[in-house]
């Protein structure tokens, strides 16, 4: 069956960007040491003229006029590969770009349907009831504390004694510094034991 129909052709896969990206920077390499060993033959035509005369002078510029335009035509030839280097990069930049946005854009859509499916599980009305009642608990957790803390031993204490009493505390205090027989411990409290 081969025979009379022939088989189909192999084909090769289309090259990616990186063979084409490395290709050219070879290429840019190789061009490189091609333009270094013209400038360096350039410079030993530029000493051997500072010493011709005449025809030899003559022959050498001629030789020199050759190997520099050979050095424009690799700079021409570095410079339009740098392009295509440059245009590759920017087709393998894009190409990250747009698989960078189909991934967030994927995470977007499990994120909105996980976020649906968490939201669905919330009754607003339960968190009412729940925060109410805490509400009410913390209520009643006051009035126990408010219960608990009432000093059953005191009298009723006027808030006007109270001022009296701290302003005749200071008023000691006061001529205790001016006399200078002050210590730190405050005279209401009994002094340190040995």
């Amino acid at each position: 069956m081969n025979r009379i129909f022939g088989r189909k052709k192999e084909t090769k896969p289309a090259p990616s960007l990186s063979d084409a990206q490395g290709r050219l920077e070879e290429r840019g390499g190789n061009l490189d040491k091609k333009i270094a060993a013209l400038n360096a033959e350039l410079s030993q035509y530029k000493a051997q003229l500072k010493k011709a005369r005449g025809s030899a002078a003559a022959s050498i510029k001629r030789r020199a006029a050759q190997t520099l335009k050979r050095k424009r035509m690799y700079e021409q030839q570095r410079d339009q590969l740098a392009a295509q280097a440059f245009n590759v990069d920017q087709t393998s930049f894009a190409i990250d770009t747009a698989k960078d946005t189909i991934t967030t854009v994927e995470a977007m859509k499990a994120a909105n349907t996980a976020l649906k499916v968490e939201t669905a599980k919330i009754n607003i009305d339960h968190i009412d009831d729940v925060t109410d009642d805490l509400a009410d608990m913390f209520e009643d957790l006051n009035e126990v504390n408010e219960a608990l803390g009432r000093n059953y031993a005191m009298d009723d204490i006027d808030d006007a004694d109270l001022d009296a009493e701290l302003d005749a505390l200071g008023d000691d205090f006061e001529e205790e510094l001016d006399l200078g027989t002050a210590d730190a411990t405050p005279g209401l409290l009994p002094p340190p034991g040995p």
